[in-house]
């Protein structure tokens, strides 16, 4: 697996397209990474870009890209809504797969070491790349912004990371770091008051607001022992914000970002501003996403506002991301496209491989009758067990929603959850099982002309071989685990929807067997016997218990119709 990272560089032109493409065509035109979103601002004329790939790539990529914006900004004439301090503002990193924080942080600091060796740029590192704590928050390396770089460069304790401590005019400072996966979050309000916009960021910002006596706007300012300012802390954590006035849209926002969206979701801030702009008489109208978002973030705020409303949050991914963007308004301002703001579906955009489970059903069943070898009964088998556990599903959702039975939505959404989990699973094991299978060809087909390349061909053969006992394997573990919420609906949902939980059961164990075939024959190719033995072992007993409780729940659906 490859280790990726994230980059999102932010530069100071949101107005000049042109300049915004001769920055965006290098990453363009890189080797190993992928742009993924262009998010150009006018009020605050600052572009926010992403692109992601490979460590040494995307340091490689970064650097070009500070260089040309170094090359076509000229900070002298910069003016934009948003603090900031150089051509490129800030450039994170942010760990994606098989990499840690430390890593990506040793990333982030080479990156920053060559910038301000090479393109003689003041670099200060941030967050998780910080060599001392008080530069971890990068509004403090930003403090005084651009025009307060001369004074600050003089300063000892402000000599740059990287880079000479003598002011660039042309390019300012850039602040290069390795950060968790930030959300920039904007929540529309329905005033133009910036005064009021700030009031409710400090309200729920971490860091909050400065404490002052008696009158809490125009009272002195309290300050401890040292003669630091006293902050009242805001009700979220891991949360910035600040209130501004958009010209663009004619209104205030609160500008968030999320630093930590496990701490605090998008949901709970979006509903927390809520709150907060009420009691002060200000409504919210809705919300925007800068830049992409994680896919998990959009289903827990689709099954947050769910809950809310007592619906069950057993729905599929593209009626949860509808409900999150439905219920905190973020097409609000424009269309909000899932294709181009959630990173997952960014990247599987790319995907040059037609997925089994992307064809129609017609499709589908003209592939599996065609001349070509896969699919076969191993993805058929994991395509009968997914619509199985989707028939409990539905009888869960259908009875969640039954009048009358108000108090017990919870339970069937719960189990609606988990039967769209292993829906899901069961349709990845869909192309997963034909892909199995195409890696036995990819094994055999590879040289043999020399006893080393035998050696390497008979390897490749035996582990593809075993990774095809594998995979069916388990799609029965899952059509078995599907039997549980099958026999729950049969037991305890709407009587009406029996029938469909009967059919469900007579699918799951359709699959059991189907797979437990393909188990088998792809056994036959494996020299390791102790593992064959294994395998086989473990699919027996999931064949016979899948047999058992399929008889089981047939029975119960019987007497359930005898008694209508």
């Amino acid at each position: 697996m490859k280790k990726l990272i994230e980059c999102v560089p932010n530069f100071s032109e949101g107005r000049d397209m042109a300049v915004i493409k001769q920055i965006t065509d290098v990453i363009e035109h890189s080797e190993g990474v992928k742009l993924l979103d262009v998010d150009p601002g006018a009020a605050t004329n600052r572009t926010v870009v992403t692109f992601v790939g490979t460590p040494e790539e995307v340091i490689e990529t970064a650097f070009q890209v500070v260089k040309k914006a170094a090359e076509v900004i000229d900070m002298r004439h910069h003016k934009g809504e948003h603090p900031r301090m150089g051509a490129t503002d800030v450039c994170p990193l942010i760990p994606i797969s098989n990499i840690t924080m430390e890593e990506t942080a040793e990333y982030a600091r080479r990156l920053a070491k060559r910038i301000g060796e090479e393109l003689h740029i003041p670099v200060y590192c941030y967050e998780n790349a910080a060599f001392t704590p008080e530069r971890k928050n990068l509004a403090n390396c930003r403090s005084g912004e651009y025009e307060g770089l001369p004074e600050k460069l003089a300063r000892p304790e402000w000599k740059p990371d990287f880079g000479p401590a003598v002011f660039n005019a042309k390019a300012g400072a850039t602040a290069v770091g390795a950060r968790d996966f930030l959300v920039a979050f904007n929540i529309n309000l329905n005033t133009t008051s910036t005064r009021r916009a700030n009031s409710i960021a400090f309200d729920v910002r971490e860091k909050g607001r400065v404490l002052r006596e008696g009158d809490p706007i125009t009272g002195k300012i309290v300050k401890d022992k040292d003669g630091n300012q006293v902050y009242v802390p805001g009700t979220l954590k891991a949360v910035k914000a600040i209130g501004w006035f958009i010209e663009e849209y004619g209104i205030a926002q609160i500008s968030m970002n999320l630093t930590n969206i496990s701490i605090t979701p998008v949901h709970i801030a979006f509903d927390e501003v809520c709150k907060k702009a009420t009691e002060r008489g200000i409504r919210v109208t809705g919300s925007e996403l800068v830049g992409l978002i994680p896919l998990k973030a959009m289903l827990d705020a689709g099954r947050y506002f769910l809950g809310k409303q007592q619906r069950s949050k057993g729905v599929d991914d593209a009626e949860l991301i509808k409900i999150a963007v439905k219920s905190m308004g973020l097409d609000d301002l424009k269309p909000f496209v899932p294709e181009e703001k959630i990173i997952e579906y960014v990247l599987a955009k790319d995907q040059k491989t037609k997925k089994l489970v992307d064809l129609n059903l017609v499709g589908f069943a003209n592939l599996t009758a065609s001349e070509v070898p896969a699919p076969g009964g191993g993805s058929v088998s994991a395509y009968i067990g997914s619509l199985g556990v989707s028939l409990a599903t539905m009888v869960a959702n259908l009875s969640s929603h039954k009048r009358g039975w108000d108090d017990r939505w919870e339970f069937f959404s719960d189990w609606a959850e988990k039967g769209q989990k292993l829906k899901d699973e069961l349709l990845f094991l869909v192309d997963e099982d034909t892909r199995s299978y195409n890696l036995i060809l990819e094994a055999f087909g590879l040289p043999k002309n020399t006893e080393a390349e035998k050696a390497i061909r008979k390897q490749a053969v035996q582990e593809a071989s075993k990774y095809a006992m594998e995979i069916p394997l388990r799609v029965m573990r899952k059509s078995f685990e599907a039997m549980s919420i099958i026999e729950a609906m049969v037991a305890h949902g709407n009587p009406a929807s029996v029938t469909d939980a009967g059919v469900g059961a007579l699918c799951a164990r359709s699959a059991v067997i189907g797979a437990y075939l393909n188990v088998k024959i792809n056994g036959s190719g494996v020299d390791d016997k102790i593992f064959v033995g294994n395998i086989l072992a473990e699919a027996e007993s999931i064949r016979r218990n899948a047999i058992e409780t399929e008889e089981r729940i047939l029975r119960m659906v019987d007497d359930t119709i005898e008694k209508m």
